[in-house]
């Protein structure tokens, strides 16, 4: 054992572990420590035998004292399915002193576990997802949809546990960060020796005079890049006034550095970062507006960092899939290819989205796809963290910009198809100030080529492929004004050639009969059941959104939104003529709580999908407080139409 003089054995684990990509063939599991440890996991099944695995395990050195782990388990025949397995983490010293789980992980284990563990289900039943967590969201009664995940698996049976969690974008906001949590980072980057790094382009020659000398609190959009070369950009969103690169109004605390990035994940997932963190309002501050917004913010961040033993468990114990969307890097993230041209050429925005794409890498994406990744790859990425700033860095973030396959698929049953509407996106030929497309025919075409022959899927894009018409006809009034990033105009429908050619996919006679579509991104949550007009045999398609985990749309506007929806796209209005859904019915559901009316919902929460023998969904639900779910009900009314 390890010596207890020695080691806090508690704190060793600064996050995780988080149970990634699991299939009867392979799983994975990720973790972050404070030393480097060898891992040793051990799987169990229900009776407590051994089951026999061959492990392939690769360590990044992150920092002075921090250690991120991959781990991936090869049966020596099959995973069990539809049973409980358990799995023991063993962390081994350089002195091959062991700690076991039961030391220091016993918080992680449900009642009546000795372990953590999982079920892998032979088909898909119900699954969870759910985008958009900010930690300084400050709603009602302080939801938070991962922690609610925590209660519903403490107090449910593990074989009737839902499936898979997914994450649908959002998982950090490196944009919209808040005065305490930014302050956090910093003090954690200095506990932990994360690397210092050079940035470019500012009058800053060092990431320590960014955090400690020169904090720059509530005022980083100083620092952000701001060159002639995008005056036409920066004109149209703001009017002339000089802004930087970034379009994000949120900007006063962007995370910039790859530490940063780094700690930031830390924190948001993981109590144990926060164990030596003092958020008194910093000396640096003060202008007392500053002042006040810190301690306002301190209060939401100390009450989403209580919920994070919560967050912790839960994540150890369901498959959870991710994919980023922008505020993962940046609002706005190739929205168009104006902003692309103005952000890629610059080194300094260049630079910080190559971080949080090395920091997404790292605590995401590898854990999707860890067949993607090769050796040279995942070397190239550790050279970047042993020589950030330099030239080898810059090779790194070159080798991800140029990286197009973030998407990936899993083969539970129905198949999970997540799509990367982020980096392969269909530019405007016309007008490079135009929305893009959210993803490009070449990357259509190859989603339609995996889709044949498939009887049903659950497919997961970000941004609803079904949204609320009225909020998309207000985008593409502000995007013919030459003004779309003032709306974020990055809806499936405001690219013709994107648009045509998703609708012809579902209209494929060899397409799946059952669409499953899971969003997020919007900040309130909707149900669809679509189908084409005038097909005999028309697929059955759903547009499920939840959003968010934790954050709200303003209650108010959104109400607008709705009853006007409501209102201008009623089915016998002329406006659904000129959609480009208009060859679909649309029939939205009704949350089983709301006022008359009422399609939207605006609570932070979590989604919950049952789904039968055929894919098809029986019970769509949001969780919005552990002892509270609403139900999205089928109407029987006509038949809506765009």
């Amino acid at each position: 054992m390890l010596n207890p003089d020695r080691h806090n054995t508690s704190q060793q684990v600064l996050a995780g572990p988080i149970l990634r990509k699991t299939t009867p063939n392979e799983v994975t599991l990720w973790l972050a420590t404070r030393e480097k440890f060898a891992i040793n996991v051990r799987l169990v099944d229900d009776t407590g035998q051994l089951i026999n695995s061959q492990q392939t395990r690769r360590c990044i050195t992150a920092g002075e004292h921090l250690f991120i782990h991959f781990i991936q388990l090869s049966p020596d025949d099959i995973f069990p399915c539809d049973t409980w397995i358990g799995y023991q983490i063993d962390l081994i010293d350089q002195d091959q002193q062991i700690a076991e789980i039961q030391q220091w992980g016993a918080k992680l284990f449900y009642p009546g576990k000795q372990s953590p563990g999982f079920v892998i289900q032979s088909k898909v039943s119900q699954l969870l997802h759910g985008s958009c967590r900010k930690p300084h969201f400050a709603s009602s009664n302080n939801t938070d949809g991962l922690a609610l995940v925590d209660s519903l698996l403490a107090t449910t049976h593990p074989l009737d546990w839902p499936a898979l969690l997914i994450l649908s974008g959002d998982q950090i906001y490196a944009d919209d960060v808040a005065g305490p949590m930014l302050h956090a980072i910093h003090q954690l980057i200095q506990e932990l020796g994360l690397p210092s790094e050079a940035l470019k382009e500012t009058s800053l020659t060092k990431e320590q005079d960014l955090q400690s000398n020169a904090p720059f609190y509530y005022q980083r959009d100083n620092l952000l890049p701001q060159t002639e070369e995008t005056a036409a950009l920066q004109k149209q969103f703001f009017g002339g006034v000089k802004k930087p690169i970034f379009t994000t109004t949120t900007a006063q605390n962007h995370l910039m550095t790859l530490s940063e990035m780094l700690a930031m994940y830390l924190l948001v997932w993981s109590p144990a970062g926060w164990q030596n963190i003092e958020l008194s309002c910093p000396t640096s501050l003060t202008e007392e507006d500053h002042k006040d917004k810190y301690n306002k913010e301190k209060a939401t961040i100390i009450a989403f960092q209580q919920q994070l033993d919560a967050v912790q468990r839960a994540m150890a114990h369901l498959p959870t899939a991710m994919i980023f969307d922008d505020h993962d890097v940046t609002d706005d993230w190739n929205l168009t290819a104006a902003w692309e041209k103005s952000a890629y050429q610059h080194p300094m925005s260049r630079r910080i989205i190559g971080n949080a794409l090395i920091g997404y890498f790292l605590c995401q994406g590898w854990g999707n796809a860890p067949e993607k990744f090769d050796s040279p790859f995942i070397d190239q990425i550790e050279k970047s963290l042993q020589n950030t700033g330099s030239k080898h860095h810059d090779a790194c973030i070159d080798q991800l910009l140029k990286f197009e396959n973030w998407h990936y698929q899993w083969p539970t049953q129905p198949p999970l198809i997540v799509l990367d509407t982020r980096t392969r996106r269909w530019r405007s030929e016309k007008n490079i100030k135009r929305p893009s497309g959210l993803m490009d025919w070449e990357a259509l075409i190859d989603l339609q080529s995996n889709l044949m022959e498939k009887p049903s899927v659950i497919l997961i894009s970000p941004a609803p492929i079904f949204g609320v018409k009225l909020i998309e006809s207000i985008q593409k009034l502000f995007t013919l004004a030459g003004k779309p990033l003032m709306v974020d105009a990055e809806n499936w429908m405001a690219h013709p050639g994107s648009a045509h050619t998703l609708m012809n996919l579902f209209k494929h006679p060899k397409t799946p009969q059952n669409f499953v579509i899971l969003s997020g991104d919007v900040h309130y949550s909707f149900a669809y059941d679509i189908e084409i007009k005038g097909r005999k045999n028309s697929p059955n398609i759903w547009q499920i959104t939840s959003s968010g985990l934790r954050n709200e749309f303003p209650a108010k506007l959104l109400d607008w939104f709705d009853r006007l929806n409501r209102w201008l796209y009623a089915p016998w209005s002329p406006l659904n003529l000129f959609t480009k859904r208009r060859g679909m019915w649309v029939s939205p559901r009704k949350p089983d709580q709301a006022g008359h009316g009422e399609r939207l919902l605006n609570h932070s929460g979590i989604g919950l999908v049952t789904l039968d023998d055929k894919g098809k969904p029986s019970s769509i639900q949001q969780i919005i407080s552990a002892d509270q779910v609403i139900s999205f009900d089928k109407l029987d009314h006509a038949k809506q139409f765009e």
